[in-house]
């Protein structure tokens, strides 16, 4: 594929993408991270269809990929909990909201707290 297709391509990803159609959102990915399989940004918008599309045993290979390669990627390591906690191993799943909490400076209940906390409306 050339430069001006691949865009085309994942710019098309992320229109199925914001409109909510995932498989097809990481059909139209996949090409493109295995062409360029470094790109940080390729590899979250599959990573993300994947967990959406609920092909949690892809998204998470996809998202180990990515801790693998950027350890410190916190983003990456809460989707990887996330998709864990999905998949029934709380245990890991824990283990990796910790480290994204830790690498974000977030507190690790921030998301249910903030949504548990009265709004100022």
């Amino acid at each position: 594929m050339n430069t001006e297709g691949n865009l085309d391509q994942y710019n098309r990803a992320q229109l199925f993408f914001e409109a909510r159609d995932y498989g097809e959102a990481a059909r139209l990915t996949r090409p493109l991270v295995d062409a360029e399989p470094a790109r940080l940004d390729l590899r979250l918008l599959l990573a993300r269809a994947l967990y959406h599309s609920a092909q949690l045993g892809r998204a998470e290979k996809e998202l180990r990929a990515i801790t693998d390669r950027h350890p410190d990627e916190s983003y990456a390591r809460l989707m990887l909990g996330r998709t864990l906690q999905r998949l029934g191993r709380d245990d890991e799943a824990t283990a990796q909201l910790r480290l994204a909490a830790a690498l974000s400076g977030e507190p690790v209940d921030a998301p249910r707290r903030m949504a548990s906390e009265p709004s100022e409306d």
